[in-house]
């Protein structure tokens, strides 16, 4: 399958082709989204399939973001693009890392050292009631470019943040992070449980309703 440029986009009816592209290069990402979305009758593609470059994520909020990535895949391909942007918020941080939380350690960083600059953070907050966080998903479809109203869909996974990582499931900040009733750091959480608790898998969930109503 070879890209197609921009000046031979054009809208493709969400029935006409089943392929779909997913505007992640994130391998944990990706393997959630394609778990969820299994029986779905769509083609999801990966957007490194296509070679599509990586947007600049300029916005001020995950919903900006997914909006920008989505676009940027489907104007490369000439397809419908479902984007993902997520985080991790917290609340003694006032939010933080939020929607740098890819990059919160800084560039070239990974999962490693982003939780551990998030723990060395919260170092002076050693009580879990202080320790509150959650997970944020937002997940946007465009069935073109130009699409002036996409489609939206949201999840929220509460929690707190553990003294110490855990676990070896997972990607991001699941070692730091433990749901809410539960003793298990996410990362220590079978996929298919995952999936069915997290912002991701809820916001997919939700989706995924909407999809149907197509």
């Amino acid at each position: 399958l070879q890209p197609l440029g921009a000046e031979r986009t054009t809208m493709i009816e969400a029935d006409s082709d089943p392929r779909m592209v997913l505007a992640s290069g994130n391998r944990g990402k990706l393997a959630e989204i394609a778990r969820v979305l299994a029986d779905d009758h769509r083609i999801w593609i990966s957007q490194s399939d296509f070679e599509v470059p990586e947007a600049e994520e300029t916005g001020l909020t995950f919903i900006e973001n997914a909006i920008i990535k989505a676009r940027n895949a489907s104007a490369f391909t000439g397809l419908p693009a479902l984007a993902d942007d997520s985080g991790l918020e917290v609340d003694a941080l006032g939010g933080a890392p939020g929607i740098y939380s890819a990059r919160y350690a800084g560039p070239g960083k990974g999962d490693a050292e982003n939780n551990a600059k998030l723990l060395e953070a919260l170092s002076d907050y050693p009580e879990p009631e202080a320790r509150t966080a959650r997970f944020r998903c937002v997940m946007v479809l465009l069935r073109h470019p130009a699409d002036p109203a996409p489609i939206i869909a949201e999840g929220v996974w509460s929690g707190r943040i553990a003294l110490a990582p855990r676990g070896t499931e997972g990607f991001g900040y699941d070692p730091v992070f433990v749901p809410v009733g539960e003793s298990r750091h996410a990362a220590e959480l079978p996929a298919a449980e995952k999936d069915a608790a997290s912002h991701r898998g809820q916001a997919l969930a939700a989706l995924k309703a909407q999809l149907s109503a197509l």
